[in-house]
């Protein structure tokens, strides 16, 4: 039986990756470790806004970083998030099913 604090800890991820441009953020660190200047002009959104979002996505142990240098690359936290949202994909990318 699952808990009611892994409910609500599941149910804070779901919201987090329930933000587009989160979510499309953690999508930009799913093939390889990426900069967080390559985030945002992939995306083409603000270096600002990209670290906003990055702060709540490690905080969440969506994303890690990885120091090299000067700069910091992000992604995957692990196989699990990698793993759920290619699942994810993939279920939309199949056709819809009859209704039963």
């Amino acid at each position: 039986m699952t808990s009611e604090n892994h409910i609500m800890l599941l149910a804070d991820l779901f919201r987090l990756l329930g933000d587009t441009t989160r979510l499309r953020i953690v999508l930009a660190c799913l093939d390889a470790p990426i900069a967080v200047n390559d985030i945002a002009t992939r995306l083409a959104l603000s270096s600002s806004l990209v670290s906003h979002h990055l702060r709540l996505l490690r905080a969440a142990r969506i994303l890690k970083a990885d120091r090299q240098g000067k700069q910091v690359f992000y992604s995957a936290a692990d196989q699990h998030i990698s793993g759920v949202l290619a699942d994810m994909l993939a279920h939309i990318a199949e056709p819809a099913g009859e209704e039963v």
